[in-house]
């Protein structure tokens, strides 16, 4: 077994989640006993001193705790709750929030900028996992003068317990959307995004109004802890599955203790726009009999035909395999860009037809059951 100099380690982790850990005052290390990683350490960084981090949150692990593979979360009278939260906080009233950190997820190769952002609620606006928050950008609705902005909706990309434990904050998964003249190929911020843009541009402790939580499609049924659930993502779609899979994988939540599968498509662009890659590669080394992951990088693989590799054609590389599990009962779910689902939809009812079934009966007995689940924007 591998012996530490100290019994018990403080670990401090900032606001931000792990991605941020790599630019704080803290190295990341792996402590393995009998072959097996577990959690990782965070050891200071002795050159830095008198280090103070608002909003922190600290552990105290003995090295016997260090063992545990997962994290003790706050209040659990969150799961006490019979039903899901909706519209506690309207567009007329909405609820005053605080950003707490801010920052880019991306690599410099990837088209855009996606940000990661979390954002201080004070267990006020409680939430769960699958649904989304609304937030109202600051200044005048172009189109009706003295009024304010509309609403923009964003899926919730962390579980009720939030970046931190304690069920006090929210996270959001947010590309800034940028407009280029077609003709001049230059940037027009006047046809910017006006709310994607707010979001990534803020600073913490700036104020945000947000209302919700809403929606019922995307909660993620628990009714059957050994279920299957194959989640199919295009970019920021991927929000609401890493709340699924911290809930699954990461957090000790006495009340539900995940036995089932868990399987992950993402589509991006290149390697550099992979979100979240670090804790869903974790889960997968962690977890390899509970947890796959299929990535489709549209500029960086080929499909089978020669051409770019998007989602459905990950889908259709395993379609037998996934015709099984949803005839076994599973879960399927879609989040992304509206103009994911035609093609996948083509691809599923090719699929079908070549193995002598009707795509049309068979999404009908899928939705009937509860098992198709579609948030699209």
């Amino acid at each position: 077994m591998a012996h530490l100099a100290v019994s018990q380690v403080s670990v401090t982790v900032p606001v931000g989640g792990e991605s941020s850990l790599r630019r704080s005052v803290f190295q990341r290390h792996i402590i393995s006993f009998h072959e097996k990683s577990w959690a990782p350490i965070l050891a200071l960084d002795l050159k830095t001193k008198n280090v103070r981090l608002k909003n922190r949150y600290v552990v105290c692990m003995s090295v016997q705790q260090a063992s545990i593979p997962k994290v003790a979360v706050s209040p659990l009278e969150l799961e006490d709750a019979k039903g899901p939260p909706l519209n506690l906080y309207k567009p007329k009233e909405p609820y005053t929030a605080t950003i707490v950190s801010v920052e880019r997820i991306v690599g410099p190769k990837a088209p855009g900028e996606t940000c990661h952002i979390v954002i201080d609620h004070g267990g006020i606006v409680p939430y769960w996992e699958g649904q989304s928050y609304g937030v109202i950008p600051p200044g005048e609705n172009p189109k009706k003068p003295g009024a304010p902005h509309n609403v923009r909706l964003y899926s919730i990309a962390s579980t009720r317990y939030g970046d931190f434990f304690d069920g006090k904050t929210t996270t959001l998964c947010v590309r800034r959307a940028v407009y280029y003249d077609p003709v001049t190929g230059k940037e027009d911020p006047s046809k910017n995004g006006v709310c994607s843009n707010y979001l990534c541009d803020s600073k913490p402790g700036d104020k945000i109004k947000i209302t919700g939580p809403s929606g019922k499609i995307m909660l993620l049924p628990e009714d059957d802890p050994n279920a299957t659930h194959i989640m199919i993502a295009t970019g920021t779609g991927v929000a609401p599955y890493r709340g699924y899979l911290r809930r699954m994988f990461m957090e000790d939540v006495p009340s539900f203790r995940f036995g089932g599968l868990a399987w992950l498509f993402l589509g991006v662009a290149n390697t550099d726009s992979l979100l979240y890659d670090n804790e869903f590669t974790k889960y997968l080394k962690d977890y390899p009999d509970q947890f796959r992951y299929d990535k489709a990088l549209s500029r960086e693989q080929k499909n089978r035909n020669g051409g770019k590799m998007y989602v459905q054609d990950k889908i259709e590389e395993y379609s037998d395999e996934i015709f099984k599990l949803l005839d076994g009962g599973a879960h399927i779910y879609f989040c992304g860009l509206k103009g994911m689902m035609p093609g996948i939809q083509e691809t599923l009812k090719r699929v079908a037809d070549q193995r002598g079934e009707n795509w049309e009966e068979k999404l009908a007995q899928l939705k009937k059951n509860k098992q198709w689940h579609v948030e699209v924007y």
